[in-house]
């Protein structure tokens, strides 16, 4: 199995973003809670340089809480950056999010300041994967649903100042993602929550590497009612028959996928912590 990368916008967003780095006193990283390491991006430091940073673990309700706890513990001492859990539905932690990003660019504000300029708003960028939540977050921060939003990758195009409050502007930006992919074992599980396009690989080997995955977890074994989970028996018990006899290995590959991004599955963070 080989994901190949990427549209062409993609790349460009990656460009764009080094040239609006200028324009921003902080930025706010979105990686989806059930991959916080597969779903960042390798190179951000470099990428960043110096600018203050705030991590956010979106899409919390479809993880493991447990474990994302010690996920955030691992990230804080790691990175050296405020870390939130946050869902893309709630609101309990916008107050958060907000002071957050407003207190990381005070230093920033504090020496335009000290040069004689009028204190303005705070300006943020959001950035991260495809589809990990990256316009849901500043829906929710705005109270509005006027970005655009959508459940496959790349979905948000082009960028765009957002008014969070008095104290915050916010530029959207599309997720970046690195043109080139070594990591094959990362690019298999962005494909399991939809941050690679459907166009980059086949639906039946990425089931496949997902069930792999969860062969040991009894409630997956449950649902699909085979202590064997393979796409086959999965196919035989919900009755899914080609001509021939055969299973329908194809649509049962691509509910498979859907059942773990909806949580059906059960609630899972899939990367571990590096010893």
């Amino acid at each position: 199995m080989h994901i190949h990368w990427y549209p062409g916008h993609i790349a460009k967003a990656e460009r764009q973003l080094k040239e609006k780095l200028n324009l921003v006193d902080v930025i706010i990283e979105v990686r989806d809670s059930r991959l916080p390491i597969s779903s960042s991006y390798s190179n951000i430091k470099k990428l960043l340089g110096d600018k203050p940073r705030l991590l956010l673990l979106n899409k919390a309700d479809l993880a493991d809480k447990n474990k994302l706890k010690k996920w955030v513990e691992y990230l804080k001492e790691t990175t050296g950056c405020p870390v939130i859990i946050t869902e893309a539905k709630g609101s309990k932690d916008l107050s958060q999010i907000i002071k957050t990003a407003v207190e990381l660019s005070e230093p920033g504000i504090q020496t335009l300041m000290a040069k004689g300029l009028l204190r303005r708003p705070a300006r943020a960028m959001v950035v991260g994967m495809p589809n990990v939540g990256k316009s849901s977050i500043i829906n929710k921060l705005t109270k509005s649903s006027k970005t655009k939003t959508g459940a496959k990758a790349g979905v948000t195009r082009q960028q765009q100042w957002v008014r969070i409050n008095p104290k915050l502007d916010l530029l959207d930006t599309p997720g970046i993602i690195p043109t080139r992919q070594d990591n094959q074992e990362q690019a298999v599980k962005l494909a399991f929550v939809s941050s690679v396009s459907e166009n980059a690989y086949s639906p039946e080997p990425v089931a496949k590497a997902l069930l792999e995955m969860l062969k040991n977890d009894n409630f997956v074994k449950e649902y699909y009612k085979t202590e064997d989970l393979t796409l086959e028996n999965i196919a035989k018990m919900r009755n899914w028959i080609l001509k021939g006899e055969q299973p329908d290995t194809e649509r049962t590959a691509i509910y498979v996928l859907k059942d773990f991004r909806e949580g059906r599955l059960g609630l899972f963070v899939l990367d571990e912590i590096p010893q």
